[in-house]
């Protein structure tokens, strides 16, 4: 997920500070993916450094003439740039690319255990299915239980992310089970197979 597109996507609505953003972004995605404040000032501070956003200083004057948000304390938004706002049009324009897939590590973590003796690959499958069927019928309990009407905005992007949530699952679980039946087929194939030693 990029961080850096989501920020510049909610920017578009208008300056806003850190929390504003962290909090936008987590109530726009049911808080699937939560944001340390510390990874969105990050990302602000290099958005800033690429001139894609610029600070605006808000709330009163101290008495040394600095912005302030009432409490002491210096308060800044951010808001776009047009670099910025040419940068967040062309996320939503350009598809998200397949071609370089993500690092997965649990497909990782399957294919290492095939190459190296003495890991049970049957029981790891069976523990990941059993802790992927528990997922999905959570994210399928979240979806029963939505409180945010479901034709509202706010409730139809909640949506979008469970069922999202609910099909990466069940791909998931379809895929263990793929590789359960590939590794049985191998093993089948394996005792076929006559060794070196067997045909001398």
């Amino acid at each position: 997920m990029s961080v850096k597109q989501a920020m510049l996507a909610l920017l578009q609505q208008g300056p806003m500070y850190g929390y504003q953003l962290r909090q936008e972004f987590e109530e726009r995605t049911g808080s699937t993916w939560p944001l340390n404040i510390g990874q969105v000032y990050t990302t602000l501070t290099r958005l800033e450094r690429d001139g894609l956003v610029e600070i605006v200083e808000h709330g009163g004057v101290d008495d040394e003439g600095e912005q302030t948000d009432g409490a002491g304390e210096r308060q800044v938004s951010y808001r776009l740039t047009e670099s910025g706002r040419r940068e967040a049009d062309g996320w939503f324009t350009t598809p998200v690319p397949r071609t370089q897939p993500p690092r997965d590590e649990l497909a990782i973590k399957l294919a290492l255990a095939v190459t190296l003796p003495g890991v049970d690959i049957g029981q790891l499958i069976q523990q990941q299915r059993t802790a992927t069927m528990a997922a999905l019928q959570e994210h399928t309990r979240a979806k029963r239980a939505q409180q945010t009407d479901p034709t509202s905005v706010e409730g139809l992007a909640l949506g979008l992310v469970l069922d999202s949530l609910v099909f990466d699952a069940e791909a998931e679980i379809r895929w263990l089970d793929h590789c359960e039946s590939r590794l049985r087929r191998a093993a089948a194939d394996r005792a076929a197979t006559p060794t070196q030693e067997e045909t001398r």
